[in-house]
């Protein structure tokens, strides 16, 4: 049994909420768990040098642990650090899938996003939560009439899974990711297809049953996951 008394296939309670941030174009904060994230997505004119003079767009990503996210406090630098640098890139790269950057024009989409607390799952959790935000802002941009297009392609989520044993785990909490051997993120668009999968052996090693177990139980979970945002999307 888990600690929380979830199945090994079962996400833990998700809930979105809608705009929090008056200024941003697009924001939510996104809680799985005791997991919270804030996102917000802000779309600005202009793009990077190797894109000038192309008629596209760009998407970049900002990832940040808030101090008195974790307990000891997260030192408010900490973005700086390397492992907040590979999860902003993973989540930029997540986040460019949903876009057909030709229809979006010479602008540039910065998606924000600040762990306001941290239960395990705040990379996936940014990605989930920063789609619906790049959507609100994207939405938001047609109705001022700012974007022509709709250059959204695809819907994004994404979710973590563990090995405990031989137990596949669906969305880790911190305790179970600190115990588990081995260690998952998923990341998918709503067509079924695989944006990017991460997996390291952090205590035992495994095979390619593991791996096809892994993806099964991720990607049943990630379709619940877009049921949420279904939802969410469907009221704006």
């Amino acid at each position: 049994m888990r600690i929380d008394q979830r199945k090994n296939n079962e996400l833990r309670e998700i809930k979105i909420e809608k705009s929090p941030m008056g200024f941003s174009t697009g924001s939510v904060i996104i809680s799985t768990g005791k997991t919270k994230v804030l996102c917000s997505a802000s779309i600005e004119e202009g793009v990077p040098g190797f894109l000038a003079g192309k008629n596209q767009g760009w998407l970049t990503a900002e990832y940040s642990m808030l101090p008195g996210s974790t307990v000891p406090r997260t030192n408010r630098g900490n973005n700086r650090k390397g492992r907040s640098q590979e999860i902003q890139r993973l989540i930029g790269r997540s986040l460019r899938a949903a876009l057909d950057f030709t229809k979006l024009g010479e602008n540039t989409v910065i998606v924000d996003c600040d762990v306001l607390q941290a239960d395990g799952g705040t990379r996936t959790a940014a990605i989930t939560g920063g789609y619906v935000a790049l959507h609100i802002a994207i939405s938001q941009c047609q109705k001022e009439n700012i974007i022509k297009e709709n250059p959204l392609i695809n819907k994004i989520a994404a979710t973590s899974i563990g090995l405990l044993g031989s137990d596949v785990l669906l969305d880790l909490c911190y305790e179970e990711d600190s115990s588990a051997g081995a260690d998952f993120n998923l990341v998918m668009a709503d067509n079924g297809n695989i944006i990017e999968i991460q997996g390291a052996a952090e205590k035992q090693t495994f095979d390619t049953k593991t791996v096809h177990d892994v993806l099964e139980v991720g990607s049943l979970g990630i379709k619940k996951i877009f049921e949420i945002q279904n939802k969410i999307i469907s009221e704006l």
